[in-house]
């Protein structure tokens, strides 16, 4: 798996978007108060520090699979959903400076795999889960832009909640 040569245009190029929608994630958090980063602005239950350790952990999910694979099968019951839910929840000891250093310290992971493959097309098989096709594979490449539409995505979500809070836009 490892890469002995220079990145690739397509690698250089994916890293480059990622740590672009990451920035805009971590760009919605600067200056805010730990009880801001747990305000839910909206209707929804999302906050911004929960955004984080969200993407942070789907991250490290996903980056962990283009090294390994799918992985132990899990269930989907209800109590294991709600766990997938308390993925976005603060614990009492999560602060702005704890959420945005994992964040980091996965990015920094996430990086370092996609730079040392050798190769995109490297496969494996997807988890068992409702949401994938049974049988479905997906490359390092499907991955890679799986986890930068994550990010984006939820950049996108926090820079709503940013706004509600204080008025704070990412871009404009």
């Amino acid at each position: 798996m490892t890469n002995t040569s220079a990145l690739t245009t397509e690698q250089s190029d994916m890293l480059e978007t990622l740590a672009t929608h990451r920035s805009f994630l971590r760009f919605t958090a600067r200056g805010l108060t730990d009880e801001q980063l747990r305000e839910r602005a909206t209707v929804s239950e999302l906050c911004i520090g929960g955004l984080l350790k969200h993407v942070a952990a789907v991250e490290q999910k996903w980056a962990a699979f283009i090294v390994d694979g799918p992985g132990a099968p899990r269930s989907f019951d209800e109590a294991s959903l709600a766990a997938h839910s308390e993925g976005f929840r603060l614990r009492d000891d999560d602060t702005a400076e704890s959420l945005l250093a994992v964040y980091d310290s996965v990015a920094k992971t996430t990086d370092r795999v996609v730079a040392g493959l050798a190769n995109l097309d490297i496969s494996h098989p997807l988890p068992e889960a409702p949401w994938f096709e049974p049988g479905a594979r997906w490359s390092a490449r499907r991955v890679v832009l799986h986890i930068i539409a994550e990010t984006a995505q939820h950049a996108g979500h926090a820079d709503i909640i940013r706004e509600a809070i204080d008025g704070a836009k990412t871009m404009g």
